[in-house]
């Protein structure tokens, strides 16, 4: 998400700061390549004509054209403009200041995730805010919709023991099912009642009449529109449809990891007047996160959103484990399962692309890969071929001789040459561990741009069975 946008405009902005003083002309020539990458990235064209006008109005001014660096002040004006266009600084929580049980109703269309993202709420309150929550599946339209909302349920319940949902009744219209769902709730003690609705591959008026019903007979605190940001300008018009015929609190935005070019999110808050609350990256009932409007300002403009990785990190990642190999790392002593280990920590954190967005300066990594997508298929095939080693292979890799190799490549259903990459790769990551110990941390960063540096790792992995970057 945001990558071509986020490539046109840091590269603006970097023509800028190389211009020293600025005239007028210089400010409208990139307000023209701004407009022209923005609407390439799908932003509606009055949140575009607004935008540049804004940021024109401000960077023209005397204290802007006459400073001593016109560039980094043009980059202010152009982050803060892009701050507002999100949505404003700060985070837009969800509403839950009323008495209990909070109906909190999800609408939009079929597809877009309602159901998924329900069980994604339901798993961030229960297990950060320790609420205690019913779900309540109002979608009697599509087959088995109440049994997946169920099951959902059942998996987040196992990991937080505060979510239940309200028992399938047959033959139940949407509004009894909402009336027997906030009943359930007051009578059995419920903090939150989430409300998942049916949706329609398109808007029509049956669509708005049932939701119309069903908000009037439970008075939400939030009405929730999720909306797909792979679909682009689409979401856009379906959150103002929405937002026209029911009216919307908030908007949670789905698939936020895809390739889509972040339109939708520029244009979200400026066209319903509803703000982007929060984000879906995912199908792993953990991959919700709030919406940071600064955050996303600051990975558009190439400046990545390291406070945002750093709480992911300490969401997902196993510190005890990271510390135990990091001090076998600085000690020169790292083996292949340590490296297995590492593999796990980084498919918990999610895609390598998604890491990499989050990443000051990792835009011109990505413009170095070209068209290649990063295969991180090569981390499973890795794990296969040293599940197929033993201890003692595992330990100590240079003990693996021709005879061994064959073993290992038949049973894990690779090759000797893939068995060979992944030694060679090992050997190289055990002198790069060495020269950490001796180097220091400092020393070995200084020379991850260099010839076999990080660059080159991320080029490598763009290719099957490519070097993934040792972390």
């Amino acid at each position: 998400m945001f990558d071509q946008l986020s490539g046109k405009m840091s590269g603006v902005l970097e023509g800028l700061s190389k211009n020293g003083k600025l005239s007028e002309a210089d400010v409208t020539e990139a307000m023209r390549e701004v407009r022209l990458a923005m609407l390439e990235a799908d932003v509606a064209l009055p949140v575009v004509r607004d935008f540049v006008n804004k940021v024109r109005e401000r960077a023209v001014g005397h204290e802007v054209l006459e400073s001593v660096s016109p560039g980094q002040a043009v980059a202010k004006i152009v982050n803060d403009a892009l701050i507002d266009a999100l949505g404003g600084a700060g985070v837009a929580p969800l509403n839950l200041s009323a008495v209990p049980p909070v109906p909190l109703l999800m609408v939009g269309l079929q597809g877009s995730g309602k159901t998924t993202t329900s069980g994604k709420i339901a798993l961030r309150l229960s297990s950060r805010e320790r609420k205690k929550i019913l779900l309540a599946s109002l979608d009697v339209q599509r087959p088995a919709a109440q049994l997946q909302l169920q099951q959902l349920a059942e998996r987040v319940n196992a990991i937080t023991g505060l979510v239940k949902s309200l028992p399938i009744v047959a033959g139940q219209s949407p509004v009894g099912i909402a009336k027997r769902a906030l009943e359930t709730a007051r009578r059995e003690g419920y903090d939150i009642v989430i409300l998942d609705t049916a949706g329609r591959l398109s808007i029509d008026e049956a669509l708005m009449d049932e939701v119309r019903e069903i908000r009037s007979v439970t008075n939400p605190a939030e009405t929730l529109l999720v909306v797909d940001a792979m679909t682009g300008q689409d979401a856009v018009n379906t959150a103002k449809s929405f937002n026209e015929a029911v009216g919307i609190t908030g908007v949670v935005m789905s698939r936020m990891d895809g390739d889509a070019r972040g339109g939708a999110a520029l244009s979200m808050k400026a066209i319903t007047g509803a703000p982007i609350k929060l984000t879906g990256s995912g199908e792993k009932l953990e991959a919700l996160e709030e919406f940071h409007p600064e955050r996303v300002a600051g990975r558009i403009l190439g400046l990545g959103d390291v406070a945002g990785l750093v709480e992911r990190a300490a969401e997902t990642l196993d510190h005890e484990e990271g510390e135990r190999v990091a001090k076998k790392m600085l000690a020169g002593k790292f083996d292949l399962d340590d490296y297995v280990s590492q593999i796990n920590q980084i498919n918990r954190m999610g895609s390598i692309s998604g890491i990499l967005g989050m990443l000051p300066g990792m835009g011109k990594i990505k413009d170095m890969l070209g068209d290649k997508e990063i295969d991180t298929s090569i981390f499973k095939r890795h794990k296969a071929i040293i599940s197929s080693m033993t201890k003692q292979e595992r330990k100590t890799p240079g003990i693996i001789k021709a005879s061994r190799k064959k073993r290992i490549a038949s049973g894990s259903g690779t090759t000797v040459q893939e068995v060979n990459r992944l030694l060679k790769q090992f050997d190289d990551m055990s002198t790069m561990m060495k020269r950490i110990s001796k180097m220091g941390l400092g020393g070995l960063m200084r020379g991850m741009g260099g010839a076999g540096g990080l660059a080159d790792m991320m080029k490598g992995m763009g290719k099957p069975g490519g070097r993934p970057p040792f972390v």
